[in-house]
């Protein structure tokens, strides 16, 4: 099982990317998932959207490089590629209303073997409201979630979701430190294993029901 906390977001970020398709518009959410960008494969060529307003946005600018009026989703520094374009909130989510997405990446506090998700309301703690990931999960072609198989040592992947949900039944796919699942109407299929991660760990780190698929690989990372 991968320890180091830099590692385990490599694995995770670097999986996601190889998902990303020739010609795919992505939105990248807050967080891990604006990493992504940072290791699109060679060859293929993407279209990221940033929820607050452009389409081209680019890997992550070198130090010193940053320019103060370009940034992600999370307000951090962003570069933008050749072409991109800039526009307001009201476009923005007509691209992500109007069933324009590709793919969605984005993180969570839970998720459920039936795909229902819960990323918005942490216990405990004042917060602005779930933002635009509802529109974002419920908008996109493809939902993938990029997150840590466990909090604190406990699951994030439940049989049922018991923080207050962002969206039910939307997620398509799991990509944890610990493998890769698919979100199936059978339930949670385990297609792919981390390295240095046994079969027993993921099961034992995993409070939902898995279903280990019989050609189980070794993620790419």
């Amino acid at each position: 099982m991968i320890q180091d906390k830099d590692r385990k977001r490599e694995v995770i970020v670097k999986r996601v990317a190889k998902e990303l398709k020739d010609g795919d518009l992505v939105n990248l959410g807050i967080g891990m998932p604006t990493l992504v960008a940072n290791y699109i494969p060679e060859g293929v060529d993407i279209l990221l959207q940033s929820e607050n307003g452009f389409v081209g946005l680019g890997p992550t600018p070198k130090p010193g490089e940053e320019d103060k009026d370009i940034v992600n989703a999370g307000a951090q520094p962003a570069s933008h590629v050749t072409g991109a374009a800039y526009f307001d909130s009201g476009m923005s989510f007509a691209i992500i209303r109007g069933g324009h997405l590709d793919v969605t990446v984005l993180g969570a506090l839970q998720v459920d073997q039936q795909g229902n998700l819960a990323n918005w309301m942490i216990p405990g703690k004042m917060v602005p409201g779930m933002g635009g990931a509802m529109d974002l999960v419920v908008g996109a072609k493809k939902v993938i979630v990029a997150m840590e198989h466990t909090a604190k040592g406990e699951p994030k992947i439940l049989k049922q979701c018991t923080l207050p949900l962002t969206a039910a039944g939307q997620v398509d796919m799991i990509v944890t430190e610990m493998g890769v699942l698919n979100v199936t109407p059978k339930g949670l299929v385990l297609t792919e294993i981390a390295p240095e991660t046994e079969l027993g760990e993921v099961i034992a780190m995993t409070e939902a029901e898995i279903i280990v698929a019989d050609d189980l690989k070794v993620m790419e990372v």
